[in-house]
């Protein structure tokens, strides 16, 4: 009789399916790795398998142990798959923003879930961070997995993910795409195909409003906001995130994820979560880019059904702005169809701050945005920090750009609704307009003012 021992025997060993209809004669040909066929239903019953059976091996997870972890939901479901089958306690803590779904897939499980805030700093003692610190310090015999910083989550992906990926192909991949979450399966996968092929091109896709993209072109952290797509970007630094291994990053938002996750299912019969409609969104753009005899690899990391509630629902993704019917205010593209022509004037990381004055004094503007000498929009100057700047005296006009500009916020994409940009503006935001990363437009309160009465006018 061919048959598993246990339901964990089938971690692993995902298909990979070319996509059809959503890339065109002229692109490279993109593979999608199927993560939501996984039993748990992800791409993280991977991690979970390695660093618990390690754990036990270790003696570190005792039997008859209580397992804490922070978790999107998807981690916690691998968690608890592994649990009911070696017979362990669990507690998870979860964002509040997470779909009804994945709390309820806890919960069957046998799971304690606790729900702590999304909108609130990673070192807050509310946030699901530090309560599952707490509640594992507080809990006696218990394991706390920490994915987001745990070493073993990269092995987990290295020893399994990037080597199915790399026998699938034949070696013949181009470029990996992946989400970045706690940033363990591209840093693991990334880093194995790397060593196999060292001109492959790793590309990570982080939701805007998340930290990773600045952290990749400047080093910095910048400020985090909260957006709606689950299971990638992150307000924090991770251990688990290698960044060496990535080439670039892509920035995407929450409309073109779930629209993206919705064509996958209804164009290629992919049932995919957000995060996956975000990789998606990302590999279809390079493949147009590097063009045909390429071949793109994409993971997807989790299956649809934990969101049938949330953007597979055509009112919830009215609700939340991110669909339009023929009676709602529009995008922002059609705000900066509206706005007459004006070039965005920008400068680049070693330029000097006298040379950016030139700039906003002979063009009439308060901001500009910087590149770094890749052509990456890397960061913002504003004629408030040049003031602050030189008051101050932590600048003189012979200084470098980059000392005194801000890393990029308000960032949005033509694709976005009205509604998210009114959000960005309400906090006194100018909204920095990207395709890919460039900088084409930045709006102001007058310019939404000005089209919303043009419309009302009509």
């Amino acid at each position: 009789m061919k048959a598993l021992n246990n339901i964990l025997e089938g971690v692993g060993n995902t298909p990979l399916v070319r996509l059809n209809r959503l890339v065109g004669p002229e692109d490279a040909t993109v593979y999608a790795k199927c993560e939501f066929m996984n039993p748990g239903g992800s791409v993280k019953d991977r991690l979970a398998l390695h660093i618990l059976e390690n754990a036990v091996r270790e003696g570190s997870l005792k039997p008859g142990g209580h397992i804490v972890e922070n978790t999107s939901g998807n981690t916690g479901a691998a968690i608890a798959l592994w649990a009911a089958v070696r017979g362990y306690r669990c507690t998870f803590t979860i964002p509040d923003k997470m779909s009804s779904e994945k709390v309820n897939t806890l919960k069957a499980m046998g799971a304690e879930v606790v729900i702590c805030p999304t909108n609130v700093p990673a070192e807050s003692p509310e946030s699901y961070y530090e309560t599952a610190k707490r509640i594992a310090r507080e809990t006696p015999g218990s394991y706390y997995l920490n994915q987001y910083h745990n070493p073993q989550n990269i092995e987990a992906h290295y020893h399994s993910t990037g080597r199915e990926i790399w026998e699938d192909t034949g070696g013949k991949i181009d470029v990996l795409v992946a989400g970045i979450g706690t940033g363990g399966t591209m840093s693991g996968a990334g880093k194995y195909l790397k060593e196999k092929k060292p001109d492959i091109q790793n590309i990570a896709v982080d939701p805007i409003g998340s930290v990773f993209y600045s952290l990749f072109k400047t080093g910095k952290l910048s400020t985090p906001h909260v957006y709606k797509v689950e299971g990638i970007g992150e307000d924090m630094a991770c251990g688990a995130l290698n960044l060496e291994v990535i080439d670039d990053i892509i920035q995407v938002d929450d409309r073109q994820s779930f629209l993206m996750a919705r064509q996958l299912a209804r164009k290629e019969g992919l049932f995919a979560g957000g995060s996956a409609g975000a990789a998606a969104h990302a590999a279809v753009q390079v493949a147009r880019r590097v063009g045909k005899n390429k071949n793109v690899v994409v993971i997807l990391p989790d299956g649809g059904k934990s969101y049938i509630s949330k953007f597979y629902s055509d009112e919830w993704m009215i609700d939340n702005g991110l669909m339009r019917l023929s009676e709602t205010f529009g995008t922002i593209a059609d705000v900066m169809s509206a706005k007459p022509d004006r070039e965005v004037v920008s400068t680049t990381v070693d330029r000097n701050v006298g040379d950016a004055i030139g700039l906003l004094k002979e063009h009439g503007v308060s901001q500009i945005p910087v590149y770094d000498n890749a052509g990456n929009a890397v960061g913002m100057l504003h004629e408030v920090d040049l003031l602050d700047a030189l008051l101050e005296g932590r600048a003189t006009k012979n200084d470098p750009v980059s000392s005194v500009m801000h890393s990029l916020e308000g960032v949005v994409t033509k694709d976005a609704s009205i509604t998210r940009l009114n959000e960005i503006l309400g906090q006194d935001l100018v909204a920095v307009v990207k395709d890919g990363n460039r900088v084409i437009g930045l709006l102001t309160k007058i310019d939404l003012i000005e089209y919303l009465s043009a419309e009302k006018s009509r």
